[in-house]
């Protein structure tokens, strides 16, 4: 019997041999099968982590999965590199289920909190929080999220008193919590970075850091990343404790389900592509999209667009409230809306369900980026496919992808089939007709609807400065783009199957050559245009002949030289050619390349692994650049302490503050909520709480109050200046009495 894979899921499913099957046979090649397979029962789990993965109804383990999991398991520190969609998350989530099971990591008195994880952005948090309690549903321990925008006093609440087992947390708010509580993080036994290569594009890296340092020295640390930057290897090697390297599925290796198409249209008409290939995607079967926008000004105009042409879609971007963002990914989660629209914030980490289909309407500029955008479609095993427009200045960027991918760019003239059915990799032209249509209702609403207007004007600024700090292609692809030859035949996903005569026509005209001018053809042979152009043919057949006879002289020449110098050489020895055996064996294996690449070192494999990553805008360039300085000492350039060697986070609102602030929210909400505040250092008790506890404030307040009263009135000895003043209080009192009376017998 085998359990129900949900859409969506990173993971393979789980088998589970059917229980209450009575046949031997059947039993046992169940048995032998599950032995072989080397799935999750193999690797030591316990059975409510094993009943946990049933519920989600996994199957086998994913090859990042087998290869993680058994050294995480082993408390090593690891740092694992692999494609999107490979089952990651599963990767840590499992281990930490198991560690904190296990008798020897009972929690101490008041200090729960045992696992964290750091996460760059709110919803890949959220997802992985998800996926924590669903794979943990029957362990009995808690989770919680920590994520800035939230509010901050009901993240008090959460990790006052006995704080969650696991913690999932974004950065910045996690530190701020840690400041203002005093939180200790003594009692945490494993720490994952998620996505650390994002987490430090997003400027994270001084509150990881600071992360760090209160982390007690023996914990395991576990990092995930597609890329290893510069600055992550510097990290993992002073943060982790030799950690092992692993190299499975990197990010440029595309899955085979994935299905890639590319558009080639001018940059004028893309949006009527864009709605073209939209018509064409969303059907019932695949009733959802994400497009893939270069800003967030792109994105704000083509929700107008498809909002006038009746497809309903949501949008979320970088610059967007935390509130809206979540809104719109769950209205797309829920399949309230069709089209989702983004640019790169939702590139990285995201697990859409039923999502199959991905459309670049801005060609990305980095082919890994392209790799993290469609990679968000043909997750887990699933059949997706990509889609994306290029226009003439991103040719050289496609060129670059395939050359990163090791692919090539298919002729739609060399592929038969249309459709569905036509093969991946094939590039082609809108067929114009129905392009041309979609434009005319493109420029119609522009013309007829001024806030269309005005978002069309605002995306054509915004994309002009989008150009001045996208990263340029190579060289070397640059000088091919100008001789590769553009496509004209339309693409056969665009054609309908029953629909070749279009083809057909084009590959006439395409072909055809006429046997005569238009004078010739259409004039009388005794009219004079066609005795002129009669005469013309034949002192241009003459030039032509004569201009053979020359080309001829010169090749004979050139054929004299080559004779004489083979006759010069002819005395020299030839070198023997090298010749071997069939069965020699070389040196190197074919593929030590792979191999290499694959190799489980972290000393031998991050330093070839280490990528350079640039801004992502001019200002991020500008601002990298003046942190640096010429170092005479160690010749090169060093980076700038701005802060003069204190440590320093940056807070929620941007600013830079010393990492020993605190506001004292903390210590507000705590005077609040006194009776149902737990200290961390008190023991946590099993029996009933002390019925003082459940007493309303009031009570409480009049208490202090009476309490104030008696100890004024057990005083029974008072020295003189207390008397005095107590005096003048009273005359006082009675000063503003008897001007009250004046005044209310005047008024009268």
């Amino acid at each position: 019997m085998h359990g129900p894979k949900e859409a969506g899921s990173e993971l393979p499913g789980f088998e589970i041999p059917d229980v209450e099957d009575k046949s031997k046979n059947n039993s046992a090649s169940q048995k032998k099968q599950k032995k072989g397979s080397g799935g999750f029962q193999s690797m030591g789990f316990n059975f409510p982590i094993l009943k946990g993965i049933t519920k989600r109804g996994y199957k086998q383990p994913t090859p990042i999965q087998r290869k993680t999991i058994p050294i995480a398991l082993d408390n090593k520190d690891v740092v694992a590199m692999a494609r999107t969609g490979s089952g990651k998350t599963a990767c840590f989530v499992l281990p930490i289920l198991e560690k904190l099971m296990s008798p020897g990591n009972k929690p101490l008195h008041g200090k729960n909190l045992r696992a964290l994880i750091l996460s760059p952005t709110r919803e890949l948090a959220l997802q992985t929080l998800r996926f924590v309690r669903e794979l943990g549903k029957f362990t009995g321990l808690t989770s919680a999220a920590i994520l800035g925008g939230e509010s901050i006093e009901q993240q008090f609440g959460v990790m006052s008193g006995s704080a969650p087992d696991i913690v999932v947390a974004t950065p910045g708010r996690f530190l701020h919590i840690c400041i203002e509580m005093s939180l200790k993080l003594d009692n945490i036994k494993i720490v994952v970075f998620d996505e650390a290569d994002r987490l430090f594009e997003l400027g994270f890296g001084e509150q990881l850091q600071e992360i760090v340092a209160r982390l007690p020295s023996s914990r395991q640390t576990l990092l995930f990343s597609a890329t290893l930057p510069k600055m992550l290897v510097e990290f993992a090697r002073a943060g982790l404790s030799d950690p092992v390297l692993i190299r499975l599925d990197v990010d440029w290796k595309l899955p085979s389900t994935l299905w890639l198409g590319w558009i080639y249209v001018r940059s004028e008409l893309k949006t009527a592509a864009l709605l073209l290939l939209l018509d064409r995607v969303l059907t019932p079967t695949t009733p959802q999209a994400v497009v893939f926008a270069a800003t967030k000004h792109h994105v704000e105009y083509l929700h107008l667009i498809l909002n006038k042409a009746g497809i309903s879609s949501t949008y979320a971007y970088s610059g967007l409230d935390p509130s809206a963002r979540k809104i719109a990914l769950g209205k797309f989660t829920n399949k309230k809306c069709s089209v989702l629209l983004v640019t790169d914030v939702a590139a990285r980490g995201l697990d859409l369900p039923s999502l199959d289909t991905v459309i670049n309407y801005n060609f990305p500029a980095k082919p890994k980026l392209f790799v993290h955008r469609v990679g968000r479609s043909a997750r887990a095993g699933r059949s997706g496919r990509a889609l994306s427009l290029v226009c003439a200045e991103d040719v050289a960027h496609l060129l670059d992808l395939h050359l990163f991918l090791n692919a090539t760019l298919i002729e739609p003239s060399q592929v038969n089939e249309c459709g569905t059915s036509c093969p991946s990799g094939v590039w082609g032209v809108v067929p114009p007709a129905a392009l041309e249509m979609r434009h005319q209702d493109v420029l119609a609403w522009e013309r007829n609807y001024s806030e269309i207007e005005e978002a069309s004007r605002i995306c054509g600024r915004g994309w002009q400065q989008y150009l001045k700090w996208r990263e340029a292609a190579s060289a070397e692809a640059n000088k091919r783009s100008k001789v590769t030859p553009r496509p004209t035949l339309p693409h056969p996903f665009l054609v309908d199957e029953n629909d070749q005569t279009t083809i057909a026509l084009v590959e006439q005209i395409k072909n055809y050559t006429p046997k005569g001018t238009i004078l010739e053809l259409a004039g009388k042979n005794d009219s004079p245009m066609y005795l002129a152009m009669k005469a013309k043919r034949r002192v241009h057949g003459k030039m032509v002949q004569k201009t053979r006879e020359n080309k001829n002289n010169a090749d004979d020449g050139l054929l004299q030289d080559v004779t004489n110098q083979e006759a010069k050489d002819k005395g020299k020895k030839n070198k023997k050619a090298v010749q071997r055996d069939e069965n020699y064996i070389p040196h190197f294996a074919s593929d030590q390349h792979t191999e290499a690449g694959m190799a489980v070192n972290f000393a031998a494999g991050a330093s070839s692994a280490e990528l350079e990553m640039r801004g992502d805008c001019d200002a991020t360039v500008r601002q990298h650049r003046a942190q640096l300085k010429w170092d005479r000492k160690r010749k090169k350039m060093v980076h700038v302490d701005p802060d003069g060697g204190r440590k320093m986070i940056r807070t929620e609102s941007g600013g830079r503050v010393p990492a020993s602030y605190k506001s004292g929210r903390y210590d507000a909400w705590r005077k609040r909520n006194e009776p149902d505040t737990i200290d961390n250092e008190q023991p946590i008790t099993n029996g009933p709480k002390p019925v003082s506890e459940f007493r309303p404030r009031w009570v409480k307040h009049n208490e202090r109050v009476a309490k104030k009263k008696a100890e004024a009135s057990s005083k029974e000895f008072r020295d003189k200046q207390q008397i005095v003043k107590e005096r003048l209080r009273k005359e006082k009192i009675k000063q503003k009495l008897k001007h009250k009376m004046k005044t209310k017998k005047k008024k009268k």
